[in-house]
């Protein structure tokens, strides 16, 4: 969460409005628990429920809203979901992912990328690995930081 509100430079007003999009009443001394750097005095790890929360209100702050109430957020959160969500928020295509991951030298075919965006039991399926899921944010930064 700490990388997304950096690349896209989202202010904490901002992003207590994403989280209020996802259907979460956050504050902005709760925000900065989980901003915090893990190690410094008032860290808060934020559980997946609050991460999917906060990604399903940035879809709704870029894409829309679907029905009048937020979706229920997921318990459990895969770095396959985050990816999923990230990509839905951004309307970015299998092309864009694969240029945006050539900006860190990372290659991968649309094959292998379709196959981190189907389903758990699909036997193409594949686990979004961190190094992936690091990758994808490190080729956002220099992607949409650089427009600045």
């Amino acid at each position: 969460m700490r990388r997304v509100r950096y690349i896209f430079d989202f202010s904490d007003q901002l992003m207590v409005s994403i989280f209020k999009l996802g259907g979460h009443e956050g504050s902005k001394p709760e925000l900065a628990t989980w901003l915090a750097r893990e190690g410094e005095p008032g860290f808060v790890l934020c559980e997946d429920e609050k991460l999917a929360r906060f990604l399903n209100g940035l879809i709704i702050r870029n894409r829309g809203s679907k029905d009048d109430e937020p979706p229920e957020p997921e318990q459990f959160l895969s770095n396959n979901m985050v990816l999923r969500k990230l990509k839905i928020a951004l309307n970015l295509h299998a092309d864009d992912l694969i240029a945006i991951l050539g900006l860190n030298e990372f290659t991968i075919s649309k094959h292998e990328l379709s196959a981190l965006f189907r389903r758990p039991d699909h036997k193409n399926y594949r686990e979004c690995l961190d190094q992936l899921l690091r990758n994808v944010l490190d080729g956002m930064e220099k992607h949409y930081r650089k427009a600045r």
